[in-house]
Formats: C-alpha cells, structure tokens, sequence
C-alpha cells in the first residue's frame, strides 16, 4: 500500500482465513498501520456450529484509494477499506475459487480469475469444470468510507 504517494507497506493472506497488512516502517507512530483480520469465513448464526474456513489466495491494494481487495476459497472477492478497518463489498459467490486478481493502473477495472485451487485435495478436482477470468468496472465502490 502507499501512503502519501510513497510505497508504505504490504499485504500477506494465509490458508487460515486471515489477511495481514504490513508497514515497511514498524515504529510505534505506524503500529496503527500493522494488523490482521479475519476474511473469507461462512456466516454461522448458531454459535454452536463450526464456521467455515477459507484460504485467501490473494491481496491487491487500489492503486488510486489505498483500498484492498482479497480473494479467496469461497469464490468469492472481497473489497476493504483498509483504514477505516471495513469491509465495503463482497461479490457474488462463483462456483469455483477464485485464484488471482489485479487492478488496471487507474483502478477503474478489477480482473480476477477463478479455477480450482486444490484446497480440497486431488478428490474434489473436476476436470470438466472450466476456468473463467472476469473483468469488472469499478467505480465508488472501492473508494474509502468517510471519516
């Protein structure tokens, strides 16, 4: 991610349904800038269900906003406002994983491709299942909330 035009930090996602953002610069003036967060995760309403775990396959930062989008097991994307520490929108569910994403250099288009990741093992693999890459206008959807 940026910060003030410059370069300022990462993102990193795991198979345990967490994304994390990284500063280059670990002082305590930018500790606010380092934490994780759970995504990529079922909604349970009986609290006495297991939830659903996903791996996220990847993490971009918009170039224009500072604002991120993750991806992940489920098949579905996700954009977040870093800052604010929200999620801003979640896409409809594919029927396979989505396995990368990016945005074009002004931010206005989001592409994201979606096969099988083998998250499930060799068992779950479907040969007749196509893969599909998407590409999808964005506007005012990845801009960051008001403060």
């Amino acid at each position: 991610f940026k910060k003030d035009g410059k370069p300022a930090g990462f993102g990193v996602c795991s198979i345990e349904g967490r994304a994390a953002i990284e500063p280059f610069d670990n002082t305590a003036a930018n500790s606010k800038d380092k934490f994780t967060f759970k995504c990529h995760r079922s909604i349970v309403s009986d609290h006495h269900k297991p939830q659903d775990i996903y791996a996220v396959n990847g993490i971009k930062f918009h170039p224009i906003h500072g604002t991120l989008a993750t991806i992940g097991s489920d098949g579905k994307f996700s954009f977040w406002d870093k800052d604010a520490r929200t999620k801003l929108k979640t896409g409809e569910q594919l029927d396979n994983t989505i396995t990368c994403c990016d945005f074009n250099h002004t931010g206005t288009y989001f592409a994201y491709g979606s096969s099988y990741d083998w998250s499930k093992g060799h068992e779950f693999y479907n040969p007749q299942q196509k893969n599909y890459i998407f590409i999808r206008q964005v506007k005012d959807e990845l801009k960051p909330r008001k403060k």
